[in-house]
């Protein structure tokens, strides 16, 4: 199916990477760029002229130590907990769906949903800030009730694609899992 290149709903460039195993089986991948080490960079010089002038002007060294610290640990706690490198969808017509997030530090998060938990999955709409953006997302069936909906799993968080990026995976999804 192709890699083609689509925009966040800041206008950041992400990519679409759909792969289809089988006809019951597709894989979407929406990869976010990787942490500019330049941006890094400047950001932990700021902060340690900031302290270090701040040291200058009241001799403390704590004020230096300190930042640096923070700086180092927030850094770890952004790449580890944060920035997500990429994000899958795994549909299996017969299984049900899973959801993978790799963050920029190599940990990896998944959770899978049952093919029976699924009611539908839809393209959805929410106010962000002050603009309207689209979110896919999984429809969960209440159990005692199969006709209502017990909670909306949101797919794609990190990377916030636009609509015409869900356009395609909410298609390719809705073609795989109305083959079951």
């Amino acid at each position: 199916m192709g890699d083609d290149a689509f925009t966040d709903i800041n206008g950041k460039s992400i990519s679409l990477d759909c792969q289809s195993h089988s006809s019951l089986c597709r894989e979407f991948i929406v990869s976010s760029p990787k942490v500019s080490i330049g941006k890094v960079m400047v950001y932990t010089c700021c902060v340690w002229l900031v302290a270090y002038a701040v040291f200058f002007f009241t001799e403390n060294t704590t004020v230096l130590s300190s930042a640096i610290l923070i700086t180092l640990v927030g850094m770890m706690l952004h790449i580890h907990f944060v920035k997500v490198d990429h994000e899958s969808l795994l549909v299996i017509g017969s299984l049900g769906i899973q959801l993978s997030s790799s963050y920029a530090s190599g940990r990896e998060t998944t959770t899978f949903i049952e093919r029976s938990k699924i009611k539908d999955i839809v393209i959805n709409e929410a106010i962000y800030m002050h603009q309207i953006i689209y979110y896919l997302c999984v429809l969960l069936k209440e159990p005692s009730e199969p006709n209502a909906v017990s909670s909306v799993v949101p797919l794609f968080q990190s990377s916030k694609p636009r609509l015409n990026c869900l356009e395609k995976v909410y298609r390719s999804c809705q073609e795989v899992l109305s083959k079951c």
